[in-house]
C-alpha cells in the first residue's frame, strides 16, 4: 500500500470512528468550551508509535483549525512519560477528538510494540515476522501498517493479491496436487503460489506442484528443520500456527524465512496514552 492509499484509509477509518462518537449531534459536553488552548499527547507507558496518521486525520475532520504536531514518526520507540504530540486550537475540537484519536494510538501502537518484540527474537537470522488477515474489520490497512511500524512485514493484504492454497482448498479439491492444478487454471500467470501443508508428505507434494512458498502449519522446530532441508532452497519456507513469543527464536534458527503471527493483531495489548490539557 502506497502512502496516498494509506492516508486515504486512515481518513476513512477516522470518519467512521467519529460518526460512532458524535452521531450527528456533536459533543454535547465539550461544545460549551469556547476559545483556544493547547494540550499534549502523553505516553503513560513505553512502546512503539503507530496511529499518528489516523489521529491527525481525525483532528482535521473534527475541526480543520486544530493543529497536531507529532514529536516522532510512526515506527519510532518512545518512553513512558514522553510527549508524543502537541495540539493547538479550539478547546471544543480537542475534547471532541480526544477519545477517537487516543483509540487509534493505543490500539495501533500496541500492535507495533508487540511486533517489535517478535522481531527482536529473530535478530541474527534471516527470518521475517509477518502479519496475517486476522485483523479488525475495516481497520486492516491501519493494523497491517502498524505491523510494518514494528519492523514486521504485512504479508498479502487480501484474497486478491496472492494465491494461498490452504487446508480447506486441499480438502475440497481432494489433495495438494489437485488443488494447485485447479487454482492454476484461474489464477493470473504472474501470481506466485503458496501452499499450506500439515505434513512432510504434503510438503513433498507442494514442491512437486511448483509452489513458490510453503507454509508449515503447526509444526514443531524439529519438523521445521527437516522441512527446510527437504526444500533445499527451492521455495520460501513460512511457519505459522500458534507461534508464541517464546518460540520465535527456535523457529527462526531452524531456518524459516517467514514467521506469520496472528497474535500480532489479535492479542496485542493497548498502549496507555492520554491527552493532558495545558493550563
Amino acid at each position: 500500500m502506497n502512502r496516498t492509499s494509506f492516508l486515504d484509509a486512515a481518513r476513512d477509518a477516522a470518519r467512521v470512528a467519529l460518526a460512532e462518537d458524535l452521531a450527528g449531534y456533536g459533543d454535547v459536553s465539550g461544545a460549551a468550551f469556547l476559545g483556544e488552548g493547547s494540550a499534549r499527547v502523553v505516553a503513560r507507558e513505553s512502546g512503539v508509535l503507530s496511529g499518528g496518521a489516523a489521529f491527525v486525520a481525525a483532528a482535521a475532520l473534527v475541526d480543520p483549525v486544530l493543529r497536531v504536531r507529532f514529536v516522532g514518526a510512526d515506527g519510532e520507540p518512545f518512553s513512558a512519560g514522553a510527549t508524543l504530540a502537541s495540539i493547538h486550537g479550539p478547546i471544543a475540537g480537542m475534547l471532541a477528538v480526544e477519545r477517537t484519536g487516543l483509540n487509534f494510538l493505543g490500539r495501533l501502537s500496541g500492535i507495533a510494540t508487540l511486533t517489535a518484540r517478535y522481531v527482536a527474537e529473530t535478530s541474527g537470522t534471516k527470518a521475517r515476522i509477518a502479519a496475517t488477515r486476522k485483523t479488525t474489520p475495516g481497520l486492516r490497512a491501519l493494523e497491517k501498517q502498524a505491523v510494518v511500524h514494528g519492523g514486521g512485514v504485512p504479508h498479502r493484504f487480501g484474497l486478491f493479491d496472492g494465491v494461498m492454497i490452504k487446508d480447506n482448498h486441499i480438502a475440497a479439491a481432494g489433495g495438494v496436487l489437485a488443488a494447485v492444478a485447479l487454482v492454476r487454471t484461474h489464477a493470473p500467470h504472474l501470481h506466485c503460489f503458496e501452499v499450506e501443508v500439515d505434513t512432510l508428505e504434503q510438503l513433498d507434494e507442494a514442491l512437486a506442484a511448483g509452489a513458490s512458498v510453503v507454509l508449515l502449519d503447526n509444526m514443531g522446530a524439529a519438523e521445521v528443520c527437516d522441512a527446510v532441508r527437504r526444500v533445499a532452497g527451492r521455495a520460501l519456507v513460512e511457519v505459522s500456527g500458534g507461534v508464541r513469543l517464546e518460540r520465535v527464536r527456535e523457529f527462526a534458527t531452524a531456518g524459516a524465512d517467514i514467521i506469520s503471527v496472528g497474535a500480532l493483531t489479535t492479542r496485542a495489548d493497548w498502549i496507555d496514552v492520554g491527552i493532558d490539557m495545558e493550563t
